[in-house]
C-alpha cells in the first residue's frame, strides 16, 4: 500500500499520462484544456512579425528592431511590480488584466499603420509579457499540487509548443504580403485565442488565485525583493536561471540564426526547417521524459540538460565546417533537435524548482524574480552573439555556449543542489515496510 506525501504522487513509480490526468484537479484540468489555442494564436503571428511591419506595413528594418525591442524591455521593467501587485491582488486579477492587454495589444497591431500606432501596441503587449509569465505560473501553484507541478508544467510545455507549431504552418499558408487583411486577420486570430482562458477566469476559475492571506501572524510581515533573494536557495536558482537563459532560449531565437546564416551559410528555408525540427522533438518526447525523470534529482536533470545543450551548440559550430552545404542544413537542423532534447529537460524542472520553494504569500515575487532573470539574459544575449558573429568570432562564440552549458549544470548540482531539501529537489520520499514515507 502507498501513502501519499508532499514529495510523492502516491500512485506508481512510472506515472502514466492517465494517472496524472486522473489526479488533476478539476481546475488543473480546465486550465490545459485552452493551452492549445491559446498558442495556436502566438504561432499564428510569431513568425511574421517582421514581414508584418517592414514588408507589409512599410517600416523601415531598423525602426521594426527598435520596435520589437519594445515588448522586452517593458516586460524587464514591469515584471518587478507585476510580482509585487500578485501578491497583493492575487495572481488570477493579474493574470485577467494580463490577458486583456493581449487581446487588446494584437488587435491594435492588426490596424496599425503608423509607428506611434505600432508602438503603443507593442507596450500593451510588453506590459501583458512582463506580468502574465509570474502570474500564469503563480495561478498554477495554486491550482496544482506541489507533487503533481513537474509533470504539469512538462505537459504544458508540451502543448504550448504543439499549439505554437499548428499556427505557424496555418499562419505561412494564410499571409500574403500583397494583401494586408491576411495580416490583419492572423492578429487578429492571436487576440481572440486569448478569449477561452478569460472566460475560464471569469467562470469556473473565478474562485482561484485570489487575494493571498496575509495574515502577519502567520507569515510574517510583507517583505521585499532584497530580502527574498537573501533566504535559502533563491540567488542560486535566479543565477542559474540567468546562464540557463543566456546560454539556452536567448541564443536559440538571436544566435543560432545569425550564425547559421553568417558563418554556415544556410538558407531560410534550412532555418524554418530547423526551428519545425526542435517543435516536432518537443511535442513527441516531452511526455516520455516526464516519466523518466520523475522521482529523480531536478538539479542533477539539469545538470544532463547543460550537457545536452553543449552538444547542440558544437553541432551548430560544426556548420563552419561545412559551409553552404546540405550537411550545414543537417547540422543546424540536428542543433534546434538536441536542443529540444534538453528543453524537455529543463521546462518541468525550473518552474517546480521556484513554485516548491516560494510560500503562498510570496509566490509573485518568487516567479518575478525567475522570470527577470531569464528576460534579463535576452536582452544581453543578442548584442554579444550579434557581436561576436558580426566581427568574425564564430569559434569564440561557440566556446562561449559550451562553457557557459557546463557552468550552468556545475551550478546546479555544485550550488544550488547542497541549498535544497530532497523532496523540494524533486526526489519522493520511499515508502518503508509499512507503507510510511522515510527520506
Amino acid at each position: 500500500m502507498s501513502t501519499s506525501t508532499p514529495g510523492s504522487t502516491g500512485t506508481t513509480d512510472r506515472p502514466t499520462l492517465a494517472s496524472f490526468w486522473h489526479n488533476l484537479p478539476r481546475e488543473g484540468r480546465l486550465l490545459l484544456s485552452v493551452v492549445v489555442l491559446e498558442f495556436f494564436g502566438t504561432g499564428l503571428v510569431l513568425p511574421f512579425q517582421v514581414v508584418y511591419l517592414n514588408e507589409v506595413r512599410g517600416f523601415a528594418l531598423a525602426d521594426v528592431g527598435l520596435l520589437l525591442a519594445v515588448p522586452p524591455l517593458i516586460g524587464f521593467l514591469i515584471v518587478g511590480p507585476g510580482g509585487a501587485l500578485i501578491d497583493r491582488i492575487g495572481a488570477r486579477r493579474v493574470l485577467l488584466a494580463s490577458l486583456l492587454l493581449l487581446v487588446a495589444g494584437n488587435a491594435l497591431l492588426a490596424f496599425a499603420s503608423t509607428m506611434l500606432l505600432a508602438g503603443v501596441a507593442l507596450t500593451l503587449n510588453g506590459v501583458a509579457f512582463g506580468v502574465s509569465w509570474p502570474a500564469s505560473q503563480s495561478f498554477i501553484a495554486a491550482v496544482v499540487p506541489a507533487a503533481l507541478r513537474q509533470r504539469y508544467f512538462g505537459v504544458n510545455f508540451t502543448l504550448l509548443n504543439l499549439g505554437i507549431g499548428i499556427g505557424g504552418i496555418l499562419g505561412g499558408v494564410l499571409v500574403d504580403v500583397e494583401q494586408v487583411s491576411t495580416f490583419q486577420a492572423i492578429y487578429l486570430g492571436d487576440a481572440a485565442s486569448y478569449l477561452p482562458a478569460i472566460v475560464l477566469l471569469l467562470g469556473p476559475l473565478r474562485h482561484v488565485a485570489g487575494r493571498p492571506d496575509h495574515d502577519t501572524a502567520t507569515t510574517g510581515p510583507s517583505v521585499g525583493y532584497l530580502v527574498v533573494l537573501r533566504r535559502p536557495a533563491v540567488a542560486s536558482l535566479m543565477v542559474l536561471g540567468f546562464v540557463s537563459s543566456f546560454v539556452g532560449y536567448s541564443q536559440l531565437n538571436a544566435g543560432m540564426p545569425a550564425y547559421a546564416r553568417a558563418v554556415g551559410e544556410v538558407s531560410t528555408q534550412g532555418l524554418g526547417l530547423a526551428f519545425g525540427a526542435n517543435t516536432l522533438v518537443i511535442v513527441v518526447l516531452q511526455l516520455f521524459v516526464l516519466q523518466r525523470i520523475e522521482g529523480l534529482r531536478r538539479t542533477r536533470v539539469i545538470a544532463v540538460m547543460a550537457v545536452i545543450w553543449s552538444l547542440a551548440w558544437l553541432c551548430l559550430g560544426a556548420t563552419g565546417l561545412v559551409a553552404g552545404t546540405v550537411a550545414a542544413t543537417v547540422l543546424v537542423a540536428a542543433c534546434a533537435s538536441v536542443f529540444a532534447l534538453g528543453e524537455t529537460l529543463l521546462q518541468p524542472t525550473i518552474p517546480a524548482l521556484v513554485n516548491d520553494l516560494a510560500p503562498d504569500h510570496l509566490r509573485g515575487r518568487y516567479n518575478a524574480l525567475s522570470s527577470a532573470s531569464f528576460q534579463a539574459a535576452a536582452v544581453i544575449a543578442p548584442p554579444v552573439s550579434g557581436f561576436l558573429i558580426g566581427h568574425a568570432l564564430g569559434e569564440v562564440y561557440i566556446g562561449l555556449l559550451v562553457v557557459g552549458c557546463l557552468l550552468c549544470g556545475a551550478l546546479a548540482v555544485l550550488r544550488l543542489e547542497p541549498q535544497l531539501d530532497p523532496v523540494t529537489n524533486g526526489v519522493r520520499p520511499r515508502p518503508d515496510r509499512s507503507g510510511a514515507a522515510v527520506d
